[in-house]
């Protein structure tokens, strides 16, 4: 990507500024990045060559012109908020006088509910993950894969807490995991007593299979010893789901959209799966109502002899 001085340095500073007073994640620092970088080649594509002769027609434009390639609202809208947060910063460094993103407006998102399994489903899958016996991989893999699997739904935290989950951060005798979720914030997660079992299993019989002089603390290792990564889990999920023809695809991410789902119709407090869940506003949290809303009203529409 062709860059130009007038912005590069700027655009350094900022996301230096969101990595250490703001603590944001490397996922997030480069969307952040990666917006903004578009925006302003679109820019220098315009001869602008100053920070000051940014207007809102200019983003206008470009947003326009993503919507005419037929990028989504939900990707438009992400582009949005990273422009508003960078002209809000300027704006407070004194970079600029006048933010251009005031009247900037967001393309409406439909809304989608999350994808879920139910819960025949998912004991359905974490049974079948249990079954050791597997032509196909070793029964040290299938024990750290069943680990996984049950860590995920019993706990919903998500896949880049469960890889960079540390031995040390296990507690048996509280059942709680210690993980450290977006922007660097820390909570404690408990899980079952199914969870347990697998896990005890698999540090005990199945992680001495894989460890090396790389493993260091890493709960969760692959067959060269190295901490897993995002990806190997979401193989991992998409392979124990392959096994069930009556399973939906799901991503890792729907598997924490399912154990949330179903604390919520196990009668969990709202606020309660918010802080499990590591959900910075309940507003978040609150999605997972209306998918036990709609699932109750499908048992009423099946059930009710007047429905």
């Amino acid at each position: 990507m062709q860059t130009s001085d007038w912005f590069t340095s700027i655009l350094d500073e900022f996301i230096a500024h969101l990595k250490i007073d703001k603590n944001r994640s490397e996922n997030t620092l480069r969307s952040y990045k990666t917006d903004l970088e578009l925006f302003f080649e679109n820019c220098v594509s315009q001869n602008i060559k100053n920070l000051k002769d940014i207007d809102l027609n200019n983003m206008r434009n470009w947003l326009a012109d993503l919507k005419s390639k037929e990028v989504t609202n939900t990707t438009i809208s992400r582009r949005v908020s990273s422009l508003k947060v960078f002209f809000n910063w300027a704006i407070k460094t004194k970079k600029i006088n006048q933010n251009p993103t005031l009247r900037l407006i967001s393309p409406k998102i439909n809304k989608t509910l999350p994808n879920i399994l139910g819960s025949k489903q998912a004991v359905a899958l974490l049974d079948s993950s249990a079954n050791l016996e597997d032509e196909q991989d070793s029964v040290a893999i299938r024990m750290r894969d069943h680990a996984i699997l049950e860590i995920l739904y019993a706990t919903g935290i998500r896949v880049s807490e469960l890889v960079g989950l540390d031995l040390k951060d296990i507690s048996f005798s509280n059942q709680t995991l210690k993980v450290l979720g977006k922007g660097q914030k820390e909570r404690i997660v408990p899980f079952g007593i199914p969870a347990k079992e697998a896990l005890e299993v698999y540090l005990k019989e199945s992680r001495l299979d894989f460890e090396t002089s790389q493993s260091n603390q890493a709960v969760f290792l692959g067959q060269r010893g190295k901490r897993l990564n995002v990806r190997q889990v979401r193989r991992i999920l998409e392979k124990a789901i392959e096994r069930l023809s009556d399973v939906k695809q799901v991503s890792p991410h729907d598997l924490r959209h399912s154990a949330a789902t179903h604390m919520l119709e196990g009668g969990a407090d709202l606020r309660i799966v918010q802080e499990l869940l590591g959900h910075a506003s309940l507003a978040t949290t609150q999605k997972y109502t209306h998918v036990t809303i709609e699932r109750l009203r499908e048992v009423f529409a099946n059930a009710h002899p007047r429905a």
